[in-house]
């Protein structure tokens, strides 16, 4: 079983991911994208948005595999 992340991790994540659009399923690039569309200044702070990001982008493409 994984930890679950703090609902300010979420959230976070959830606005970025309704807001930006060029996040993909890549933890570095969502990194970076992060690190560009906030002022996060928490490297892990930063580095768990950009994960819960990662892993909400790879759960909807499993989602999207199944369905296709």
């Amino acid at each position: 079983m994984g930890a679950i992340k703090p609902i300010y991790i979420k959230s976070l994540a959830k606005q970025l991911l309704k807001d930006v659009v060029k996040f993909t399923d890549d933890f570095e690039v969502n990194k970076k994208l992060v690190e560009e569309y906030t002022n996060i200044e928490s490297k892990d702070v930063r580095n768990r948005v950009a994960g819960y990001i990662t892993h909400r982008k790879r759960k909807e493409s499993k989602k999207e595999d199944v369905k296709a």
